[in-house]
């Protein structure tokens, strides 16, 4: 990520301080502390090329909806999250905040406008957490399942309850009267991991218009029915540039250990690879997620020797998906124990972007720019 002084965001602007100030505040160009001197700031250079332009008015119609996927303007309306200022927030709630004390049934009610999910299900579900039992569970469901289209929220939210426990019976089994965090603890033996847990699970609840939760609007907007939403969000999670992203931090930190954190570093960078661990593009001042939860536990030496060394020689700080994998790591819980807290959480955010999607009466159908060969001619006379 590329970043620019003040004096050069400026200069590409062609505008005074006091609007590049103004920009900053109202989210359009991302800034961050310089790291050589913290009373000045660094400027996004992405976002500050995408308002030259604009003010240029050298942007095409289809050059602001192409970029508008990539990290550029919102493309959707939402009530549910957003991130502003490097901080994230559930329907106006800080979320950090939130997770100090809320638990992920709560946080399903927040966003599912006060409807508490509820479980109609007996909570046996697989020995252990499973995330194929999930997709067989969900897909179960989908060849059975009402449409959503034309059916009420109140309907579509008793609904949501029972795909939530759907998931839950086999990402956390366990008795269906005990809290989710607990469960899962419960299926892990890891009693002391409880309450780290329970903060994972609302701090992943929802995330704005990620790529999973894209996936289960477009479905939702179909009409399709609430399982088949959250089916397309948890195919599009397993993803190594989404929910597991932590295969790549995992395997950061096994080279670590092997040749040191500077040089796993090193090595990774030059042969061109994603530094999974590091950076977020919504957080310049570090990703909130990661901060909320690393303060709750431990790192494990490794990762604080990485940790250390990766903020020094990227300049960026660490993200959820590190703090995911070391929280795995400190509690010594199973490998997959990321993508299982990851998939049950955002299962919450699937389902509430479901039905306010579903509420707004709209298909997501945007058009393609063809690029292929030029379509033949007509030469019939």
């Amino acid at each position: 990520m590329s970043w620019l002084t003040a004096e050069e965001a400026l200069q590409a602007l062609k505008t005074k301080p006091q609007t590049l100030y103004a920009n900053v505040s109202r989210g359009r160009i991302r800034a961050k502390p310089d790291p050589t001197d913290p009373r000045r700031s660094l400027y996004q250079a992405t976002d500050v090329q995408r308002l030259a332009e604009r003010h240029a008015g050298r942007r095409k119609t289809e050059t602001v909806a192409a970029e508008a996927i990539r990290w550029g303007d919102p493309v959707l309306s939402s009530a549910i999250s957003t991130i502003i200022g490097g901080r994230l927030f559930y329907r106006g709630k800080d979320a950090a905040g939130f997770a100090e004390v809320a638990t992920l049934e709560q946080t399903a009610t927040l966003f599912w406008n006060g409807a508490e999910p509820l479980s109609s299900s007996s909570g046996t579900g697989h020995a252990s957490p499973s995330l194929q039992a999930a997709f067989l569970a969900l897909a179960g469901r989908v060849t059975s399942d009402l449409p959503s289209l034309g059916r009420s929220q109140a309907a579509l939210r008793r609904e949501a309850s029972g795909v939530l426990y759907t998931v839950a019976d086999a990402l956390a089994p366990g008795p269906s009267d005990r809290p989710l965090h607990l469960r899962l603890a419960a299926s892990w033996q890891r009693p002391d991991a409880a309450d780290c847990l329970r903060r994972a699970l609302v701090l992943l609840a929802d995330h704005e218009l990620n790529a999973s939760t894209f996936a289960a609007r477009v479905t939702a907007s179909a009409g399709a029915a609430l399982s088949a939403t959250v089916l397309s969000g948890l195919a599009t999670l397993t993803g190594p540039l989404h929910g597991a992203a932590w295969q790549g931090v995992g395997a950061l930190i096994e080279t670590a250990s092997t040749l040191g954190a500077e040089q796993a570093i090193r090595r990774t960078l030059a042969q061109g690879n994603r530094l999974s661990a590091f950076g977020h593009p919504l957080y310049p001042d570090g990703d909130v997620r990661a901060l909320a939860l690393l303060s709750h536990f431990s790192l494990p030496p490794q990762f604080a020797e990485v940790r250390e060394v990766g903020e020094e020689m990227v300049g960026e700080k660490v993200n959820v998906d590190f703090a995911l994998a070391a929280m795995a790591a400190a509690f010594d819980l199973p490998r997959e124990a990321p993508i299982i807290i990851f998939s049950l959480a955002r299962s919450v955010g699937w389902l509430a972007h479901a039905m306010e999607q579903i509420d707004s009466g709209e298909l997501i159908r945007p058009r393609a720019r063809y690029t292929g060969p030029a379509p033949e001619t007509d030469n019939r006379t």
